[in-house]
């Protein structure tokens, strides 16, 4: 079965981040980068496929600069067989569409049975690449998928996605785009062997020129979206220590303080 795996590399949930003096966006020195989080249930699931009908191939494909090259190495070194690095300045500082477009475009020409994507990037929260890709591409998409069962011919899939209090169990004919949601699987972690056998493996990367595309049509230039402002949250205030014997003294104190400074009761 083949499997196509959008991804993209995010800082750390864990990093530090820091806004540019000018609030124009992140300063990305000193920030560790790390696959995108619901990306990595799309690498275990086709993964998984591959393994259970034991033929077929594992493509990652992403855009990004220089740097997303790790990432990739990373979901190589998970088991991915060989891997897509869309890098060109003219792909850099757009939005959802222009990322799909660019994605859509590389996929074309490939061959796959299914497209994983995570349900959002954990650094824009914008969930909509997956939808705008599977629009350009002219195939079915599902949103928010926890479990996925293909059918032995691969022409169809029975998916299970969550939805508010609970759950919808959908048919959707292949190929198709999904959306990875928490609950799909749990990664595996990259092997010694893994990493080693990681670097050997093919990363094709292409540029603005070699894609095709219409350099008014990708990144900030084809952009429908753009951010006009970035601010780190507001410093929280400094708590206050209710002082007392037990609970009988501190309680009313907490009551009151709840109630009169903060107005949350």
């Amino acid at each position: 079965m083949n499997s196509i795996v959008c991804l993209k590399q995010v800082p750390d949930t864990e990093a530090q981040i820091r806004v540019k003096p000018d609030d124009s966006g992140i300063i990305a020195q000193d920030i560790k980068y790390v696959i995108n989080p619901y990306d990595e249930f799309g690498v275990e699931e086709a993964l998984k496929f591959k393994e259970k009908f034991g033929t077929g191939t594992v493509t990652i494909v992403s855009m990004g600069p220089q740097r997303a090259i790790e990432s990739i190495r990373m979901a190589l070194a998970m088991g991915a067989d060989n891997a897509i690095h869309l890098d060109d300045p003219a792909f850099e500082d757009g939005d959802a569409f222009t990322t799909a477009k660019v994605l859509a475009q590389a996929i074309k020409g490939l061959e796959y049975d299914i497209i994983f994507c995570g349900r959002q990037a954990i650094d824009d929260d914008f969930a909509q690449v997956g939808s705008a890709l599977a629009e350009l591409l002219g195939l079915p998409q599902i949103y928010l998928v926890t479990k996925v069962e293909v059918a032995p011919d691969k022409k169809k899939a029975r998916v299970n996605r969550q939805i508010v209090g609970g759950e919808e169990i959908v048919d959707c004919s292949l190929p198709a785009v999904l959306t990875c949601q928490k609950g799909l699987n749990e990664p595996r972690y990259a092997s010694l062997p893994g990493i080693m056998k990681a670097k050997k493996k093919e990363v094709k990367t292409i540029n603005a020129a070699t894609l095709g595309v219409d350099l008014n049509q990708v990144g900030k230039a084809g952009a429908k979206c753009r951010i006009i402002k970035m601010s780190s949250p507001p410093s929280r205030s400094s708590g206050k220590k209710v002082a007392g014997a037990d609970a009988t003294e501190t309680a009313p104190q907490l009551v009151k303080l709840l109630r009169e400074e903060s107005k949350v009761i």
